[in-house]
């Protein structure tokens, strides 16, 4: 079995091919805007994920997990502005917020752990 790590990096990774996947059928005018910053906040979330988890004092990790966190719930309003907005559809939409809603969990657990 997977450790807790890995799930959430495992669900991480699913959440950003999802994102860019959705991503490809956005208006062409939005290529440097609502495109380019869900790509970017989603990319944030595993990155800094990843590079919190490589550090060995707890206050430097807490703070890359943070910052994951905060990316996280920034895509996730960018979702619904496309759901508001018709650059997604509804069933895209509610795959990528059950994504959001178990990282969320997941991250925020991993966040008090530290505390």
């Amino acid at each position: 079995m997977d450790s807790f790590p890995d799930q959430l990096k495992a669900k991480m990774d699913k959440y950003v091919h999802l994102v860019y996947k959705i991503t490809k059928n956005f208006p062409k005018e939005e290529l440097y805007g609502v495109t380019s910053q869900l790509r970017r906040a989603t990319l944030s979330i595993i990155l800094n994920y990843i590079e919190g988890f490589a550090r060995m004092k707890k206050a430097v990790k807490q703070n890359f997990w943070e910052i994951s966190y905060g990316s996280l719930k920034e895509s996730k309003y960018l979702i619904y502005f496309s759901l508001i907005e018709g650059y997604v559809d509804k069933e895209n939409y509610n795959k990528a917020i059950k994504l959001t809603e178990e990282i969320g969990a997941m991250l925020w657990c991993s966040i008090q752990g530290l505390k």
